[in-house]
C-alpha cells in the first residue's frame, strides 16, 4: 500500500512529497527535531515557521489553545492554516511527542491546519502523526504541481513521493489566517479564498490589470464591480516565479473573460512586475506603493473621500527615489499628500542591511549621532572584525547606501540593539522575534520626537537614546521590546489625531507589514477608537503587500474616471 509505505518513511525520519490540491507539499514528522532540521536544510528554509497538519480538532487542542472561532476556521470548508497560541501547559497525553522546537523557533504561535483532501484524511488517520506540511518547493520558487516536475524539482529534497493521476491546473499555496481582537485576519490569501472576487464600490467600464509589487505578489483584474485578486504568487525575484505569475494571469483572463485595457504598476523601476508591465502595449498608470496600501483599505470599506493613511512597512519606492516605509498620507483614490514620515537613515549595503539588522542599527545610530553611546557597546562588540569600519566608509561615501524612512527597518535596529537578532534568515524575522520577546508586565514607554516642516518629520532619535540608556543599565530585552511597541502605538494614535483634524476627517486607514505585528494590529485600532477616531483596516485582504494590487487597480480606475 503506497500510503503505508509513505508512513514508514515518515516514521523513520524521512521526507515525503505529497500531492495536495494546489501543488505538492513536503511532509515530515513534526515531533522529531532532526527530521525538521533535515527538511529545512534541503528546502533552504531556515528559521521561518513551518505549518503543521493535525488529524482533527481534538489533536489541535492538545497542542494549542483553540477558541470556538478558531475551531470553526480549522474545521470549516476552506481549511486554511490557522495561527494558534501554543499551549503553555502541554496536554499530558502528548508530552512524549511534543512538536519540535525548530518547527516555529522562538515563536508563541503555531500554524495548524486539518486535512482537506481525501489523501490527507487517509494519511493522517492511518499514521496518527503530527506532520509538517509545507509547500513543495525550494525557498523562493513556485510550488511544484505536475508529477514529473515534482520529481525533477523535489528529487533532492524528498525521500519518497506520494502522488496520483489527478492533474493540478493552478498552483495554490495554503491560506494563512489568524484571529486578532475577535476578528479574522488574512495573512496569506490563497487556496479557499482566491479567486473569489472582492466587490468594488463602483462599476468600471474599463477592464484593468494591476500587476502588484515584488514581495508577496498578487495581481488584480477588474471587471465591472468585481476585483479578482489572485492567490499569493510569492516574491517575484526569479524567472521561475515570473513564469508562474504569467501562467496564472493567463488563466484568470480566460476564466473571467477579462481583456485589460489599462495597466497599473508600482513605481519601483527594478521590480519584475513593473518591468513586465512597462513592456505591454497598453495605457499605463504608475502608483506609489504606500498610496496603493491606503487605497486598498479604503476601497474595501467603500470610502472614496480623503482619509489619514498610516502606512508602515519595510520597503516601498518613494517619489523622491528613496525607500519609504514610515508614511503618513492624506489620501483619496486619486492622489495623496505626504503629510509626515519617519526620519531618513542610511541602509549600508542596501538589501544586505535587511538581511543583517546589526548593519541597520549601525547605520541608524551613525546618522543620529548615537553610535558612541555606552548602550551601543554590546552591539559593536558583536560585529565582525573590520565590519564597523567598512560600514562607516560606506555611509560616509554613500556607496550602496540608500536612505530609508522605513518603520520596518527601525524594528530591525531595535531588535539588534536589544540583542534579539543581529541577522535575519527570512523577511521580518527580527521584528517577529522582537514582538515574541515582549514582557507585557513591564512599565514605561519610549517616545518619538516630532520635527517641523512639510512633510513633518517623525524623529526616532529620542526613542533610540532611551533604548541605549536602558541597555546601558542592563534592562532586559523583553522590557525594551514592550516600551518600544508602546511608543509605536502612541505615535500612530497621536499622528492620527493630529492629521485627522487637519484633514477634516475622523477616518484613519492602517496598512503595511508592520500591522502584521499582532500587538500593534490589536492595540492601535482600539486606541484610535478610544480617541474618537474611526480606524480602518483590511477585512478580506492581507494587511501586507498581498493587497497592493487591489489598491493599484482602484487608483488606476479613479484616475481614469477623473480624466
Amino acid at each position: 500500500d503506497p500510503i503505508d509505505q509513505a508512513i514508514r518513511v515518515l516514521r523513520a525520519g524521512g521526507i515525503v512529497a505529497v500531492k495536495g490540491l494546489g501543488g505538492f507539499q513536503l511532509a515530515c514528522d513534526a515531533t522529531v527535531q532532526s527530521a525538521v532540521a533535515r527538511l529545512r536544510d534541503r528546502k533552504r528554509r531556515w528559521g521561518k515557521p513551518l505549518g503543521v497538519m493535525m488529524a482533527d480538532l481534538t489533536t489541535a487542542k492538545r497542542y494549542c489553545d483553540v477558541d470556538k472561532d478558531e475551531a470553526a476556521l480549522l474545521a470549516g470548508t476552506v481549511r486554511p492554516i490557522v495561527l494558534l497560541h501554543k499551549r503553555v501547559v502541554p496536554d499530558p497525553a502528548v508530552t512524549s511527542a511534543a512538536v519540535a522546537d525548530n518547527v516555529a523557533p522562538k515563536n508563541r504561535y503555531l500554524g495548524v491546519m486539518l486535512p482537506y483532501t481525501p489523501l490527507h484524511h487517509v494519511l493522517m488517520k492511518k499514521s496518527g502523526m503530527v506532520l509538517i506540511m509545507t509547500s513543495g518547493n525550494l525557498s523562493e520558487e513556485p510550488i511544484a504541481a505536475e508529477n514529473e516536475e515534482a520529481m525533477r524539482r523535489l528529487g533532492d529534497i524528498a525521500d519518497a513521493f506520494l502522488m496520483h493521476d489527478r492533474d493540478i491546473y493552478s498552483r495554490y499555496d495554503d491560506s494563512v489566517v489568524r484571529k486578532v481582537d475577535g476578528e479574522m485576519q488574512l495573512i496569506r490569501r490563497a487556496r479557499g479564498y482566491a479567486p473569489y472576487p472582492v466587490k468594488l464600490p463602483f462599476k468600471s467600464k474599463t477592464q484593468i490589470l494591476a500587476v502588484g509589487p515584488e514581495q508577496k505578489n498578487t495581481f488584480c483584474l477588474v471587471k465591472q464591480d468585481n476585483a479578482f485578486v489572485s492567490q499569493h504568487i510569492g516574491d517575484l525575484e526569479n524567472a521561475e516565479t515570473l513564469a508562474h505569475y504569467q501562467a496564472t494571469l493567463d488563466l484568470y483572463e480566460r476564466l473571467f473573460r477579462v481583456k485589460p485595457a489599462l495597466i497599473a504598476y508600482d513605481l519601483h523601476p527594478e521590480y519584475l512586475s513593473t518591468k513586465w508591465a512597462l513592456e505591454q502595449d497598453l495605457p499605463k498608470v504608475g502608483v506609489q506603493h504606500h498610496h496603493a496600501h491606503i487605497a486598498s483599505v479604503t476601497a474595501e470599506h467603500g470610502i472614496s473621500e480623503p482619509v489619514v493613511g498610516i502606512a508602515l512597512d519595510g520597503t516601498g519606492y518613494g517619489e523622491d527615489g528613496r525607500i519609504w516605509g514610515g508614511e503618513v498620507l492624506i489620501a483619496d483614490w486619486v492622489g495623496y499628500e505626504r503629510a509626515a514620515h519617519l526620519r531618513y537613515v542610511p541602509m549600508p549595503g542596501g538589501s544586505a542591511a535587511i538581511r543583517r539588522p546589526a548593519r541597520m542599527a549601525v547605520g541608524t545610530l551613525t546618522e543620529l549621532g548615537l553610535l558612541d553611546h555606552p548602550g551601543a557597546d554590546p552591539l559593536r562588540s558583536r560585529l565582525a572584525e573590520g565590519e564597523e569600519a567598512l560600514l562607516a566608509r560606506m555611509i560616509e561615501r554613500g556607496v550602496n547606501t540608500p536612505m530609508t524612512s522605513s518603520m520596518g527597518r527601525l524594528f530591525d535596529s531595535v531588535a539588534a540593539l536589544a540583542g534579539v537578532a543581529d541577522d535575519a534568515r527570512y523577511e521580518g524575522e527580527a521584528a517577529i522575534l522582537l514582538e515574541a520577546a515582549m514582557d507585557t508586565t513591564a512599565d514605561g514607554a519610549y517616545s518619538f520626537g516630532r520635527g517641523s516642516g512639510v512633510p513633518e518629520m517623525i524623529d526616532p532619535a529620542p526613542l533610540l537614546h532611551s533604548v541605549l540608556e536602558d541597555i546601558a543599565r542592563g534592562i532586559p530585552a523583553g522590557v525594551i521590546s514592550t516600551r518600544f511597541h508602546r511608543a509605536v502605538i502612541e505615535c500612530i494614535v497621536q499622528t492620527g489625531l493630529g492629521f485627522a483634524e487637519r484633514a477634516g476627517t475622523r477616518k484613519v486607514a492602517l496598512a503595511g507589514g508592520v500591522f502584521m505585528n499582532r500587538h500593534i494590529s490589536r492595540e492601535a485600532p482600539q486606541r484610535l477608537s478610544d480617541a474618537g477616531l474611526e480606524p480602518l483596516i483590511h477585512l478580506r485582504l492581507p494587511v501586507n503587500d498581498g493587497a497592493i494590487s487591489f489598491g493599484q487597480a482602484v487608483i488606476a480606475w479613479a484616475r481614469r474616471h477623473e480624466g
